[in-house]
């Protein structure tokens, strides 16, 4: 993959639950992290006693962050109201050249914050509560 725009990797909300994926506005950096949970079934006779561990075990999830501005006051009341919901939605991660990551997300964080001189900014944290699909872009 060669270098991308990081503007390009966008995150977007099924704001109604029909399928249509809205881009969250305002959101000037984004990451989404994978992690595998491993069990360690090392025991007495592992060789050289060097851990073992058990393929295809183990909790996998996925979390997605993001910081920036709300450009309009219903994207800000849209996640603002799926937090205070403790809603899980279907959420989409569109990373440029590689593919785009979907399925249902809560709202783990949400902060807002500002100077006296400048905009008030937010950062939310998301994280996976359950199956994921991938697909690969074109």
């Amino acid at each position: 993959m060669v270098a991308q725009k990081g503007k390009d990797l966008l995150l977007k909300i099924d704001g109604d639950g029909s399928g249509s994926y809205v881009t969250v506005a305002g959101l000037r950096s984004k990451r989404v992290a994978f992690n595998s949970e491993t069990v360690d079934i090392t025991d007495s006779e592992s060789a050289g006693r060097w851990r073992e561990l058990l393929a295809g075990s183990g909790v996998q999830r996925a979390s997605v962050s993001g910081s920036g501005i709300f450009k309009d006051q219903q994207s800000d009341a849209s996640i603002r109201a799926r937090f205070f919901a403790g809603e899980i939605a279907s959420w989409q991660v569109v990373v440029p050249s590689f593919g785009t990551i979907e399925g249902p997300f809560q709202i783990a964080s949400l902060e807002y914050g500002g100077s006296h001189d400048s905009e008030v900014t937010f950062e939310m944290a998301l994280e996976s509560a359950g199956a994921l699909s991938f697909s690969v872009a074109p």
